[in-house]
């Protein structure tokens, strides 16, 4: 969710530079951004604090950075936090409004309020450091030739997927009329999809045959994405393609809807009190029975493409 903010941001601000320091298989979605420099890190080479402290000293011999900008605040970036501000550095961190999203997931909370945009707050953390920043919420297509339909069935949590059975029976009716084109990694998933390939035609599985900056072209070729709340409505928006997202036990109310995805694309239960009863998808069914997912309509989906 970073890569548009940092491009609108470049964009708006030509005469600073990023580094982005992350896990060395995100480079590709930041590799078409001019003014962003891409650190690969490998976690296991910096354990404890003691590493932490290591990777400190190598990236501001390195970088010699202006500002620092935490726009994870997890453990690790805390630990970095306080050991630049030792030295003097600024450090500006992202504010990710963890009370308010705690109160939005009180299933006894009847009152549910938009909360800012996760995007947003990443431009706060730019804004914070004296930098001017007007987010468009605009995709923006890298090729006016598209053609089929991509399908990502999985999501990390099962709270964020839709029962399988269902997945099947839409690909079912939308493979009639489109090309479809599935999404997915791990082994299992990847067999899942490949089996549903020979069982459906007009299908095709992509799952486990491409890197992810292969992955991002095929995506922004499509003409529509259908994914749940994951990563692949995401990519969709990186690279500019409409997604049709779908959500269980989370909600856009929480601020993770694809940068420039509309809310007229998102397919939810929407008469269920207890929603969103979890930020990430990652909780168990208070009333036991999913039925955030399992009430979700196939149809409702075929009348949204």
């Amino acid at each position: 969710m970073t890569v548009p903010v940092f491009r609108e941001f470049l964009e708006q601000n030509p005469d600073v530079e990023i580094v982005m320091v992350s896990r060395s298989n995100f480079e590709s979605l930041f590799s078409d951004i001019q003014n962003v420099k891409f650190k690969g890190v490998d976690l296991d080479d910096y354990k404890g604090f003691f590493g932490l402290r290591r990777l400190a000293n190598e990236l501001q011999r390195e970088f010699q950075p202006d500002f620092i900008a935490n726009l994870h605040d997890v453990i690790r970036t805390k630990i970095l936090d306080k050991i630049y501000k030792r030295r003097g550095l600024k450090v500006f961190k992202i504010n990710k409004g963890k009370e308010e999203k705690e109160h939005l997931t009180d299933v006894w909370n009847l009152n549910k309020k938009q909360l800012k945009l996760t995007v947003e707050r990443y431009a706060d953390v730019f804004r914070e450091m004296g930098f001017k920043l007007e987010l468009s919420h605009q995709l923006r297509p890298l090729t006016t030739e598209k053609s089929g339909i991509g399908f990502a069935p999985f999501a990390q949590h099962q709270g964020k997927m839709m029962p399988l059975e269902k997945s099947f029976e839409l690909v079912k009716i939308l493979a009639q009329k489109y090309k479809i084109y599935f999404f997915g990694g791990g082994q299992s998933e990847t067999e899942t999809l490949k089996s549903w390939e020979s069982q459906i035609p007009n299908t095709e599985s992509l799952a486990g045959k491409l890197s992810l900056s292969e992955e991002l072209k095929k995506i922004s070729e499509l003409e529509l994405m259908i994914s749940m709340d994951s990563a692949n409505m995401h990519l969709a928006s990186v690279v500019g393609t409409r997604c049709i997202s779908i959500w269980g036990s989370t909600h856009p109310l929480a601020g993770f809807l694809g940068f420039g995805q509309s809310e007229n694309d998102v397919v939810q239960v929407s008469d269920l009190s207890c929603r969103p009863c979890s930020v990430f998808g990652d909780k168990e069914c208070y009333r036991g029975d999913w039925a955030c997912l399992e009430e979700l309509k196939v149809m409702r989906i075929v009348e949204k493409i």
